[in-house]
Parts: structure tokens; sequence; C-alpha cells
């Protein structure tokens, strides 16, 4: 019977992360107690990112995140306990993920031409400048045309996508 410390209760010795128990000289040195705590840790830091990676997205509506190459770290099936090193790569993906969607200074100018449509007249900004696939256009212009211009009434006005394809198909 293995020699356990008087912090472990007797018959709990917990699995390491390979599945094989932890001998009783890790329990004395206390690398357990701190991998515990850098896992504790990590999966804090996880959960924030993860939420501010879900309200930056739903703040930048209709604007997509940008497609990543490669399969992301957090992508694995089933349940599994992380190590260490998988958890500080989920971490450090979704820091990049975040960093990525808020360094874009189009969506930065588009946020400010959404609350102060008045400081940005005939200000455009379309979906290539925001890195997304498509056409649309966003632009301030003025609302009800010369009498809102007159007045002051600036929207920022979303074109409705690519234009349809004009003229008729070439016959051979």
């Amino acid at each position: 019977m293995p020699v356990v410390s008087p912090a472990v209760p007797p018959g709990s010795i917990p699995a390491s992360a390979g599945g094989l128990p932890v001998s009783a000289a890790g329990l004395a040195t206390g690398s357990l107690v701190d991998q515990r705590a850098a896992r504790r840790d990590m999966r804090d830091q996880i959960a924030r990112l993860e939420r501010e990676l879900a309200r930056t997205l739903a703040d930048c509506f209709p604007r997509r995140e940008p497609a990543r190459e490669g399969r992301p770290a957090s992508a694995q099936a089933g349940p599994r306990l992380l190590a260490l090193g998988q958890l500080e790569r989920i971490r450090d993906e979704l820091a990049d993920r975040v960093e990525t969607l808020r360094s874009n200074p189009a969506a930065e100018l588009l946020e400010q031409m959404r609350a102060a449509p008045e400081r940005h007249r005939r200000t455009k900004v379309t979906s290539a400048d925001l890195g997304e696939v498509g056409c649309h256009v966003w632009q301030v212009r003025p609302r009800l045309g010369l009498i809102g211009m007159l007045m002051g009434w600036w929207r920022v006005k979303v074109s409705s996508g690519c234009p349809l394809a004009t003229g008729h198909p070439r016959s051979r």
C-alpha cells in the first residue's frame, strides 16, 4: 500500500493525466496541487475568453468571424481531460480570435458610423474592407434626400448585396 500524505485522505489517490496513479512522492512535493490550481486558472481564462469572443461576435453582427485555417485546438470530439499544454493552446487560440476581431479598423469605423452618422457623412465601408465575402456596402446617407441633408438627418444604409446579372445570356 503506498504512503499517502496527510493532505489526501486514504483510498482517494488521484490519477495523473495519463490515467496512472500519482506516486506518493508526487503528492508530497505538491505538484498535483499546483497542477490543479493551474488547470483551474486555465479553465477560468478560457471561459472568460469564450464569453468575450461571443460578446465581440454579437457586437459586430452582421459581420462574421474570418475563416481560420486548420483544425482549432478546441475541436476535439468527446469528453476528455486536457493536459496543461492543451489548455494553454486553447487559451492562446481564443485570445488570437478575439484580437483578430477587435483589430479591424474598418469594423471600428462601421461602429462609429452607426453610433454617430452625422459625423461620418457619405462614408462607405464595404464587406471587402471588413474581410467578408459578398458585396454589401454600408454608407452614411441623408434621410429623405435633400430635405434630410439640410435638416441634418443622417443614417447608415446597408446595400442589399450583389447586383443581379443584367442582360440575356449569349446564344451560340
